[in-house]
């Protein structure tokens, strides 16, 4: 566990105790991935997940800036990273306005569901590896394809994306979703439903 004081996309947060650990995901996680991607240490995709390449990344980091070399984000290495630099159009943003744009209207549930379901494709070897890719992957989301992505998503958007990213799934594993009363996919209506949340059926 670590606390200390730290910036998280613009917003000040003091004495905010966070967890960063291998093989965990969070938004914390994501944040770190960007600020080492923003530096040229991370080559990865934008994830949220602690896995190797975030490890490689963060040694890299801690041997240029003579830091003890470990892998490991404690309060020293963050503080390095925090200050080296601010990543800008954030994944978490991203991940907010594709909720907004797809969701808003929903239940709280049904935003974090929408999200769950980007994130579930990250780390599913049918989709892209990013959280960047897989949004704007030609033809998979209405909102991106007719403009509405580019919507200002509110703060019960970022919420949901917060929410997704520190691990709640309620699209239980899912990797699609679609609303019945409006899509015209055969292939969609199709597939095995797993849960349905406001308007939005998701499927494997």
């Amino acid at each position: 566990m670590i606390v200390c004081t730290v910036t998280f996309f613009g917003t000040v947060e003091s004495a905010y105790a966070i967890s960063i650990k291998v093989e965990s995901q969070s938004e914390h996680v994501l944040d770190l991935q960007q600020r080492l991607s923003a530096l040229g240490y991370f080559k990865a995709g934008l994830t949220g997940y602690y896995g190797p390449a975030t490890a490689e990344a963060v040694r890299r980091f801690q041997k240029a800036y003579r830091l003890p070399v470990d892998g490991e984000v404690d309060s020293t290495t963050f503080s390095k990273i925090q200050g080296a630099v601010s990543p800008k159009n954030s994944a978490l943003e991203q991940l907010a306005r594709i909720i907004y744009s797809e969701a808003r209207g929903e239940s709280f549930e049904g935003q974090v569901a929408v999200g769950a379901v980007v994130l579930n494709r990250v780390q599913s070897p049918l989709f892209p590896d990013s959280i960047t890719e897989v949004i704007f992957q030609k033809g998979q989301f209405s909102a991106v394809d007719d403009g509405q992505y580019w919507l200002t998503p509110n703060q019960t958007a970022y919420q949901a994306a917060k929410a997704a990213l520190n691990g709640w799934d309620p699209a239980r594993g899912t990797l699609y979703y679609h609303n019945p009363k409006i899509t015209t996919s055969t292939w969609s209506l199709s597939r095995p439903k797993v849960v349905t949340i406001g308007k939005h059926v998701f499927t494997r």
